[in-house]
């Protein structure tokens, strides 16, 4: 599809929201904008047809406005597409990742606005209450609240699927000094948080490493008086003597991330263990009281729905306080991507349907919610929850309501100036050679970044 439009500065904007329509006809689309005091014109002509839209507007100064011209015109061709192709979207013309969030800025009227504005469908819009109703107990704790994130990018293998910043652990020569650069890190933030709600170490996967040098990263963090994940994430580096080490350290929760209960599509992924390992490293996890999320993925290679059910059947039977259901996506820089198109979207939006009317009905409710570039489907991510068992990590970064110290390669730290409604973001470089080589440069720099940024 290619689209030209006389706004340069909205092109990519059109391209998202027209990429998810299913028929793939090379279609010339053009786009003319004018306006008329605060009356916006859209005239969008595919092929021989051409579809006018017109939207009065408010705004406050010249940015609101570029908003609002933006967002309409994504609109505009949302609907002319819709007509065209004979074809809905259940997101609509909504592009964002974090439609939660969208919701909130909108304020009391959110879902009338989505729904008529942005043409979400009304069983998304469900969710979204259903997820708002589930923060607000961590909503109403997070002013002036920080989180930190500690980033061990490795893993035994490498998941097919995956686009994460992630070394096969065996492979990698640099890590005792990676993880001497970590622990700098971390001692170097402590003055920086204040009010600490969370902190998550992910990857990768932070168990895949030798215990002695996990063990380095967990006395740094020491023990902190919150809410304490650790992505145990591949039941394969799952050992006794790596859950004494966490409980030892104070962790709270972990990750038993499965993706998937069928031995078949365990090997096509990439994963080095079976669907028996999974319960038996989950049965051993409890022994320690741990809080457990699981990860499962809708659409993966040659999955059926119902073997898509079987899995969520499954987790749910096993009772974690946490299931996070995601929809496959097309990731730059993962092994799908490069042997990959597009994705066949089949049964999937029948998969993540069942999912939600099988988690609510099992106990468990949304809590939080993300959306990617390349989701078949053009679906969602949905993290479920027991009740009073939300992960506040989660909600926190996903809805952008605290400061988050992130440490480690490629961690992407943020301060926010709520006033302002503004955040300002300091990125960690991803290649673990030149993290290490500049580890001093990058503390003295957040220092700066967390202290003097206005």
């Amino acid at each position: 599809m290619k689209i030209i439009t006389d706004l340069k500065w909205m092109e990519a904007d059109f391209i998202e929201a027209s990429k998810f329509f299913e028929k793939t006809e090379d279609l010339e689309v053009l786009h003319a904008h004018s306006e008329d005091g605060n009356l916006l014109t859209d005239v969008i002509k595919i092929g021989e047809k051409e579809y006018r839209y017109q939207k009065e507007i408010s705004y406050k100064d010249d940015i609101e406005k570029k908003r609002y011209v933006k967002r309409y015109a994504k609109l505009s061709l949302y609907k002319s597409l819709c007509e065209y192709l004979d074809q809905k979207l259940v997101w609509g013309a909504l592009t964002g990742i974090r439609p939660v969030k969208y919701a909130y800025t909108i304020g009391e009227n959110w879902r009338e606005k989505m729904s008529e504005e942005m043409l979400v469908d009304e069983s998304k819009l469900d969710i979204i209450s259903r997820i708002i109703d589930e923060q607000k107990p961590i909503f109403t704790s997070a002013k002036d609240g920080c989180d930190l994130f500690v980033s061990i990018p490795f893993c035994p293998s490498r998941c097919l699927y995956c686009s994460f910043l992630s070394n096969e652990i065996g492979k990698e020569k640099q890590l005792d000094g990676y993880i001497d650069a970590l622990v700098k890190e971390i001692e170097s933030v402590k003055p920086l948080l204040k009010n600490l709600r969370s902190v998550y170490v992910g990857g990768g996967t932070p168990v895949s490493l030798p215990l002695n040098l996990l063990e380095k990263v967990l006395k740094a963090i020491g023990k902190v008086d919150c809410e304490y994940t650790v992505e145990a994430g591949r039941p394969d580096c799952i050992e006794r003597q790596t859950l004494e080490l966490l409980k030892k350290y104070g962790v709270t929760r972990i990750c038993i991330n499965p993706q998937t209960f069928n031995d078949k599509t365990l090997k096509i992924i990439g994963r080095k263990h079976t669907a028996q390992d999974i319960f038996d490293k989950y049965e051993l996890s409890k022994e320690f009281g741990f809080s457990i999320n699981m990860d499962l993925i809708a659409g993966l290679n040659g999955e059926s729905f119902d073997d898509f059910k079987y899995s969520v059947d499954t987790a749910i039977s096993l009772n974690p306080d946490n299931i996070t259901v995601h929809t496959l996506s097309l990731k730059k820089g993962s092994k799908l991507k490069e042997t990959t198109e597009r994705l066949a979207e089949g049964e999937i939006a029948k998969m993540i349907d069942y999912s939600v009317y099988k988690l609510i009905n099992s106990g468990y409710n949304p809590y939080y919610m993300y959306r990617q570039k390349y989701m078949a489907g053009n679906l969602e991510n949905t993290g479920y929850t027991k009740k009073g068992k939300a992960c506040v990590y989660n909600v926190d970064v996903m809805e952008e309501i605290t400061d988050n110290v992130a440490c480690g390669a490629n961690g992407v730290s943020k301060k926010l100036f709520m006033e302002e409604n503004r955040i300002e973001r300091y990125g960690a470089p991803k290649d673990i050679k030149t993290y290490i080589e500049k580890v001093d440069k990058i503390i003295e720099d957040k220092n700066k970044f967390f202290l003097t940024t206005t």
